[in-house]
C-alpha cells in the first residue's frame, strides 16, 4: 500500500480537479483522503454518500460557571486574548477568542472556570460515486490544530485501506508549505506536484520543494496550464531538470474544466479528447514511479 499526496505551492492551480481524476481513474484501487480540511472541496466533484460523521475535539477552551462566580475580575485581567467580558452581569468567555491557555483557570479564586475539550470540527467517512472510499473532515470557524486532524484523517484513510488491501491512497493536500501540509506528507512515498507557469507558480513551487527535500520524498510534477505563458513553463522545466524531478505531465489550458465543475465532474468524465489522454498518462506515470518504490 503505497501514499501519493497531490500538492501544490498556491491555490488555484487545479490541484484538486487533477486528484479527483485520478480518483476517477483508479476508483478499484485506492481510498481518498481530502486533506485540505481549512476548505475541503473534494465531495464536490465526488458526490460521496456519508457513512460515518465524527465530532472532532482538540485542544481546550475556558467556560465561566454563573454559580460561585464572585466578580473578582481576575481571569478579565489575566486573559491577554480579550477572551473574556462581562454580559447581563455574568462572565462569559467568547469560544472564538479564547486560545485554551489556561491563566483564567489559574488565576480564578474560586474554581469556577473549567477547561472544556474544544470541539474544532468534524470527520467524516463517505462513499464516492466512483465506489472508492474518501476520508475527510472539516476544521470549525476559528478552530486551530488543523495539523491534528489532517493526520486523524490520513490515519483512518491508512486503516481502511488496510482493511480493503487497496494499493494507494490518494491524498488532496491543501496548497502552500504550512503545518497541514507537513502533515499530509510525512511519511507519504510519492508527491505529485501541480504547478502553474506563472512568476508566483515558479515561486511557490520552488518554496514547496523546499519543504519535500527535506523531508526526502520522491516527487514528479504536473504543469497545468503550460501554454499560457511559454517563458515561464520553460524555466519551469529547467528548475525541474536542475532538481532531477520527473514531469509527469504537461496539460494545455482548456475550459473543459470549468465546464466539468459546473456539472460536478472530473474533466476526465466530461472530455473524450485530449484533456482525458493527458491525464490518463500522467497517471499511468505516477503508478509506474510509486510501484518502484
Amino acid at each position: 500500500m503505497k501514499e501519493i499526496v497531490v500538492l501544490s505551492g498556491k491555490g488555484g492551480t487545479g490541484k484538486t480537479s487533477i486528484t479527483a481524476s485520478f480518483a476517477a481513474l483508479g476508483a478499484k484501487q485506492m481510498v481518498l483522503a481530502d486533506c485540505d480540511v481549512d476548505a475541503a472541496d473534494m465531495h464536490l466533484l465526488t458526490a460521496p454518500e456519508t457513512i460515518l460523521t465524527e465530532d472532532f475535539y482538540s485542544g481546550k477552551e475556558a467556560f465561566i460557571k454563573t454559580e460561585g462566580c464572585v466578580h473578582c475580575y481576575k481571569c478579565i485581567k489575566a486573559c491577554h486574548f480579550d477572551a473574556i467580558s462581562v454580559i447581563n452581569g455574568d462572565f462569559v468567555v467568547d469560544p472564538m477568542e479564547c486560545e485554551g491557555c489556561s491563566y483564567c483557570f489559574h488565576v480564578c479564586p474560586t474554581r469556577t472556570i473549567e477547561m472544556n475539550s474544544r470541539l474544532a470540527g468534524k470527520f467524516y467517512v463517505s462513499k464516492t460515486r466512483f465506489g472508492n472510499t474518501l476520508v475527510h473532515a472539516r476544521l470549525g470557524i476559528a478552530a486551530d490544530n488543523s495539523g491534528k486532524l489532517v493526520t486523524k484523517v490520513r490515519e483512518e484513510a491508512k486503516k481502511i485501506a488496510s482493511d480493503q488491501q487497496s494499493e494507494y491512497i490518494l491524498v488532496d493536500a491543501s496548497p502552500g508549505i504550512g503545518c497541514p501540509v507537513v502533515a499530509s506528507l510525512t511519511g507519504a512515498h510519492f508527491v505529485v506536484l501541480v504547478t502553474e507557469p506563472t512568476v508566483s507558480g515558479i515561486h511557490d513551487l520552488e518554496r514547496v520543494y523546499e519543504v519535500i527535500e527535506k523531508l526526502k520524498i520522491k516527487t514528479g510534477c504536473i504543469i497545468n496550464k503550460v501554454d499560457i505563458n511559454k517563458e515561464m513553463a520553460n524555466k519551469t522545466k529547467d528548475f525541474l531538470k536542475e532538481k532531477g524531478i520527473p514531469l509527469l505531465g504537461e496539460l494545455p489550458y482548456d475550459h473543459q474544466f470549468t465546464k466539468a465543475i459546473t456539472i460536478g465532474k472530473t474533466v476526465v468524465e466530461y472530455d473524450d479528447d485530449i484533456i482525458k489522454a493527458l491525464i490518463e498518462n500522467s497517471w499511468k506515470k505516477v503508478k509506474d514511479l510509486v510501484d518502484k518504490i
